[in-house]
């Protein structure tokens, strides 16, 4: 290919075995523990730079592929970049995550990455400016939705904070005038999900599936339109809450919560009930619906619901906008990515970044 070089894997990228860090030594710090499945923690010393790369060596995220842009950890269940070889950094991440490690497993019971098993790997790549150029493009779409993600952190943290402020610290010594316990089916209607069929689900779409640990993907369809509050209601993910501004269709791991009226206020009245004490079973954790819709929830005035729904539909409205914008972006990036890497599309080596 006009301009790129072929070598090998190890040509290309340094790699080492990351450093054992039991829970026992670790101590309070900012240092991010990178493993196979990515940050696992944090440490109060680092023993690799950023920004860096590491590739999951073993167990089930084995040849998964993180990035930290700052000093961190290699722990020992990772493989981690110990030079580039004067090859754009961020470039090596997107590379290295195109790669299918797969067929290098050299576990038995469990897989497991040698990195001399993969260094002879023969790859084609462009020289390091236009390695920048591609990272650049790819880049501003990932810390587009990096930037979309920490807004609704942001976000959220505000309307719980506006809750806490409005409700939780208002009944600290008794109930206001007006206010009164309730149950949660009141305020809403509580039913069982309801199985998709499997080739309905879909990487992409416009309406929202939930299971009980969240989005399993998208639909064409939904059980439910508007505002739409999934439970977890069995499995590990038991007492999980995720919700949708746009309907959803809830999958029969999860329990549909339809509120009748203020549905902001109902979904943070929600997430502030302690769930996991509802829990029933022991090898498989179960909240029935009876039990949900008997939590009991402090239930304010009307007019003071008005309000405060007033106020926070605005924050929820922006984080599903950032969460659709995220979702057409990444499914941008997914496109682009493997024409880029393969030199089907090219980039002028002098490209800044897109305005995103």
């Amino acid at each position: 290919m006009n301009g790129w070089r072929e070598m090998s894997l190890g040509d290309f990228v340094g790699l080492q075995r990351g450093h054992d860090l039991t829970e026992g030594e670790r101590r309070p710090g900012h240092v991010p523990v990178m493993g196979s499945a990515g940050m696992n923690g944090c440490h109060d010393t680092a023993k690799a730079k950023g920004p860096g790369v590491v590739v999951g060596r073993s167990g089930a995220s084995f040849g998964q592929v993180h990035f930290c842009p700052v000093d961190y950890w290699p722990h020992n269940t990772a493989l981690y970049v110990t030079d580039f070889r004067g090859n754009d950094t961020r470039f090596a991440y997107y590379f290295l995550k195109s790669l299918d490690f797969s067929r290098y497993n050299s576990g038995s019971a469990q897989p497991s990455l040698n990195r001399n098993f993969i260094a002879p790997i023969q790859i084609c790549v462009p020289e390091p400016k236009e390695q920048k150029a591609i990272a650049s493009v790819v880049g501003s779409l990932d810390d587009k939705i990096e930037l979309n993600r920490r807004m609704n952190e942001t976000l959220e943290a505000l309307a719980q904070s506006l809750f806490k402020s409005w409700f939780v610290d208002a009944t600290l010594s008794a109930l206001p005038k007006g206010w009164r316990e309730t149950t949660l089916d009141e305020l809403a209607a509580i039913s069982g999900g309801k199985q998709l069929p499997t080739e309905e689900c879909k990487p992409s779409g416009k309406i929202t599936v939930f299971g009980a640990n969240g989005i399993m993907g998208y639909a064409d369809r939904a059980t439910h339109e508007g505002f739409v509050i999934a439970f977890g209601r069995v499995g590990a993910y038991c007492g999980s809450i995720h919700w949708s501004h746009g309907g959803a269709w809830i999958n029969n791991n999860a329990s549909s919560v339809i509120p009748h009226r203020w549905p902001e206020f109902v979904l943070q009245a929600m997430l502030n009930v302690p769930f996991d004490s509802m829990r029933t079973g022991s090898a498989q954790p179960f909240i029935p619906n009876s039990a949900l819709s008997a939590a009991k929830i402090i239930r304010p005035a009307d007019d003071i619901l008005d309000s405060y729904c007033s106020i926070v539909r605005p924050l929820r409205l922006k984080q599903t906008q950032n969460e659709a914008e995220s979702r057409t972006l990444a499914a941008l990036r997914d496109a682009l990515l493997p024409k880029l890497l393969s030199g089907e599309l090219r980039v002028p080596a002098k490209l800044g970044s897109l305005d995103l």
